[in-house]
């Protein structure tokens, strides 16, 4: 508490006159105003001008005149500050006065005085309580779902029936049986420990909140730099201001585990466009499509045994306040730390989008500049907003059948998991064929074939026995006489020719041998010396021990008066068993084909790499698209899992449209609310994922077009890794040591991932189906078992959606009639009465509230008088009240240089 004495004569003291000491704008004053409680504060008043660097503290001077005491709160600090008394009257501007600090003393318009040291660190704005009325600037809608525990619906219950072997059929939950669930089926599942109650029942309440955002007040933070000036000197210092837009991963356990759709916060600037991102991102609400705002994400919270509006309004609340303070907070740190500030000092003018700031020293001494970034005071409120009832359905694998075989023509009532019904994205990614132009593939040599082959030879006339010296008649015609000696005579006893001729002939080609067959060595020519043809005639012997040599035995011949003849012959050459030629080829291809092996596996394991780079960088689709999208297949669902009209569908639909607000329809598939399919044995070498990676495109033989030119999800990869080993067996005694068993593997399905591929998406470690332009809601639907719905009722239908509810065929009366258990806060109306009868008392009290127009302008009161504070910042919510506040301080990117001065001594600002 500050106060200065006033005192003066009547002229300068009028009474109803303002008065006020002009206080440097850098002092932490507090608004007197916020402190009615506090005697000393009593008529006084805060005077802040945006004008010039000075506000005014004072009071409107007493009807007695005389001294004046001002008085204020400001922290206790103190320094020697220059200081002005001003006065005004009659609404005029205020008018400086001259003044002295003790009586006798020099008259001046500015004197220093002890006053309120400069604000050091950093302050936190103004009281909350300066801003009443201010009017928000942004909304938020969400709300909390709670099962209201006591009555078995159809639907659920014969699921769990079903799951625990049960006997139980739909007649069981119509009539007196039901009411009391005197079925010994439907006993046992109301003795179930845990409670079923909550999963069983099929209606439940929404209770609605809105979150109001205001911007109550701007002041200065940390200091962000430092800048130092020396007499007459210039800086200029340029500002960048950056986005940090990946997540900074620390030490800390608790920010490694921070959520990514949490993380992804960091891209808004603003608080309420914060919460409002998260709420959609948020997996753990149920999703709806409305164009009006209702139901943005609604939490589900624990079933309640009371019926009771404000006991579940006041649950609720608490609900939502455990969580907004939390999501709040969160994302306020997220936003703190969504900017950084880089000063530098140049020397020269660059070219830059950066903010530029030129900083003079006209002093004549050194001045010190800290650089503080200015700060957002935002208010947060929260206000109960309205009460819906709702009917909450399984929807499914599992489902309960209604009775009876189908219609004819009506369609099959197989139910399956709404993902089911939708249609997936797939990336059109053309693989283009290797390269090889730098492989030279080897030519195949032609088969290798029988070949005839014409052979030449000369068959020289000699004498035989060949030590006759005695020349032979070369004109005569000579005949074969002596087959085992091949003696060739011509009539005469003394005189004879060597008649066998052994060539040799050189195969055409390697490895080719003679035929030896002599029936297909055919005779050609004959020729003699000086070319004429001449008598020839012979038979043939091929030796088996020399295959390669042909024994010509001549039966005629006749040497035209030469003493030699030339004889051709067609031979027949069998080819090879094995082909050089052949072998090389084979060695040449095998080589060939190793290299274009090689070359399409790496061209296919970077088509890969380049897919999975593809496919990580889609961006998600519009999330309200893929809500609508969700919530036609989940209503698609429930139409056809219902089947109350099986011949007319579309007339089913527009009854239960008629009671339920399908627009607002709400679904959970979040991990809190679904099961996948189990697998009940662990992955082996042959499993294979939901979508593994295929064959090449240039190997493919598929009918389709498009086949392996497109990429559906994120591939899937098994693969392997071993197991610890296993200590051996102890050796018997005088045996040997027993080696080890052999190390077994363990098999997994994997998925892939590259250095610049984005994180992979939740469920990618849980062989989930990965849509690649969906978000994590997309993904965790499609993978979902099963799902609950939750349709709200229309507004003054509640009476009508118990009734139909009840039918027999729908979700039937199974305990209603038993006794409902009163809770503390239950009106009095609700003691004796049973299950059923407090739904209806509930029912009318919901269609009142809901329908009268007082309870919808009390909603919208905030948007007509603005702020209003909230005594203790949290009280347990009475419907269509304020029940939460609270206040976030989140950082703007401009930047304030405020000149500091320090003590040489101590090194702390003065």
């Amino acid at each position: 508490m500050w106060s200065y004495t006033v005192a003066g004569s009547p002229p300068d003291l009028i009474p109803g006159q303002r008065i006020a000491i002009a206080l440097p704008a850098d002092v932490d004053v507090r608004d007197p105003a916020s402190y009615p409680a506090v005697p000393a504060l009593r008529g006084m008043f805060l005077e802040r001008s945006a004008a010039i660097s000075r506000q005014y503290a004072g009071r409107t001077i007493s009807p007695g005149g005389g001294q004046q005491t001002i008085a204020f709160l400001a922290p206790p600090g103190q320094a020697d500050r220059e200081l002005f008394v001003v006065t005004a009257q009659g609404g005029r501007p205020w008018a400086v006065q001259p003044f002295a600090t003790s009586a006798g003393g020099t008259s001046d318009n500015v004197q220093t005085m002890a006053s309120p040291a400069r604000a050091s660190g950093t302050g936190s704005g103004r009281p909350v309580g300066e801003f009443t009325g201010t009017l928000p600037y942004a909304s938020e809608v969400f709300g909390v779902y709670q099962p209201l525990a006591g009555w078995f619906g159809n639907d659920a219950s014969l699921r769990v029936a079903a799951a625990l072997g049960l006997d139980v059929g739909r007649d069981a939950f119509a009539g007196d049986a039901a009411r009391e669930l005197a079925h010994p089926a439907l006993a046992e599942l109301a003795a179930q420990d845990p409670p079923t109650d909550g999963i069983l029942s099929p209606v439940g309440l929404v209770n609605l909140f809105r979150q109001y955002f205001f911007e109550f007040d701007t002041f200065l933070g940390p200091p962000a730099g430092h800048l130092w000036l020396s007499p007459g000197g210039t800086v200029e210092v340029v500002e960048t201001s950056t986005r940090r837009t990946l997540v900074e991963r620390t030490a800390e356990q608790s920010e490694e585990a921070t959520r990514r759709s949490e993380e992804s916060l960091t891209s808004q600037d603003d608080v309420a466009d914060a919460v409002k991102e998260e709420n959609a991102n948020d997996t753990k609400l149920g999703a709806s499509v409305s164009a009006g705002g209702k139901f943005a994400g609604i939490y589900h919270a624990d079933a309640s045994a009371s019926f009771s509006t404000e006991n579940t309004t006041k649950r609720s609340s608490e609900e939502t306040h455990k969580h907004t303070r939390t999501q709040s907070s969160k994302i306020s740190s997220e936003i703190k730390r969504n900017f950084r500030t880089t000063f530098k000092t140049v020397t020269e003018t660059t070219d830059t989008t950066s903010r530029r700031y030129v900083v003079q020293n006209t002093t004549g001494k050194l001045l010190n500049y800290e650089l503080r970034r200015k700060m957002r005071k935002v208010g947060v409120q929260v206000q109960h907003i309205g009460t819906q009832l709702s009917w909450q359905v399984f929807l499914g694998p599992g489902a309960a059948q209604p009775p009876g075989a189908p219609s004819p023509g009506a369609p099959s009532r197989t139910v399956v998991a709404p993902g089911r019904l939708l249609g997936l994205g797939e990336l059109v990614h053309v693989v283009p064929a290797p390269d090889l132009t730098s492989l030279r593939e080897p030519v195949k040599p032609p088969k290798l074939e029988r070949k005839e082959v014409n052979y030449t030879c000369v068959y020289n006339i000699q004498m035989f026995p060949i030590a006759n010296n005695n020349p032979p008649h070369n004109d005569a015609f000579w005949s074969r006489i002596d087959e085992n000696t091949g003696r060739m005579g011509r009539g005469e006893e003394d005189e004879y020719i060597v008649g066998n001729l052994q060539v040799r002939p050189s195969p055409p080609a390697p490895g080719y041998t003679l035929d030896p067959n002599t029936a297909l060595i055919r005779f050609i020519s004959c020729k003699s010396a000086n070319g004429s043809d001449t008598a020839f005639d012979a038979h043939y012997s091929i030796d088996g021990t020399d295959p390669a040599a042909i024994t010509i035995k001549c039966d005629h011949v006749s040497f035209g008066g030469t003493g030699a003849v030339t004889l051709v012959h067609s031979l027949t050459w069998n080819p090879p068993r094995v082909d050089p030629a052949q072998q090389e080829y084979e060695a040449a291809k095998k080589l060939y084909d190793e290299q274009v092996a090689e070359l399409q596996r790496k061209a296919y394991g970077e088509a890969v790499r380049t897919r999975l780079n593809l496919v990580s960088g889609i961006r998600p689709r519009p999330a309200a698209e893929l809500r609508e999208e969700e919530r036609q297949a989940v209503f698609a669902s429930l139409i056809r899992q219902l089947r109350l009209i099986p011949s007319d569908p579309h007339l089913e639909s527009e009854i239960i449209r008629q009671i339920f607000d399908i627009d607002q329809m709400l679904y959970f598939v979040a991990p809190d609310f679904w099961r996948p399919d189990y697998l009940a044995d662990p992955a082996g070498p042959d499993t294979s994922g939901r979508y593994p990676v295929p064959q090449p495109v240039w190997t493919t033989t598929a009918a389709d077009p498009l086949a392996g030119e497109t990429v559906l999800s994120w591939y899937s990869h098994t693969g392997s890794d071993k197991l610890p080993p296993s200590a051996p067996a102890p050796p018997a005694p005088g045996e040997p040591p027993t080696p080890p068993p052999a190390q077994q593997k363990e098999w997994r399905v994997n998925y892939l991932v590259t250095e610049n591929t984005q994180p992979a998406p939740m469920g990618s470690s849980l062989g989930w189906l990965i849509q690649a332009d969906g978000d994590e809601r997309r993904n965790e639907f499609l993978n979902a078992a099963w799902v609950k719905a939750v349709l709200p009722v229309r507004p003054r239908h509640e009476l009508d959606a118990l009734s139909w509810l009840s039918k027999a065929n729908v979700e039937g009366e199974a305990g209603l009639g038993r006794p409902y258990p009163w809770q503390p806060g239950d009106p009095d109306e609700y003691r004796g009465k049973k299950v059923g009868e407090v739904l209806v008392l509930l029912a009318k009290e919901l269609q009142a509230k809901n329908g009268d127009v007082a309870v919808t302008l009390a909603t919208e009161k905030v948007f007509e008088t603005g702020f209003d504070p909230l005594d203790g910042g949290f009280r347990p919510a009475e419907p269509y009240q304020i029940f939460d506040q609270w206040v976030e301080v989140l950082p703007t990117d401009q930047v304030v240089a405020v000149e500091v001065e320090y003590d040489p001594k101590t090194g702390q600002q003065r």
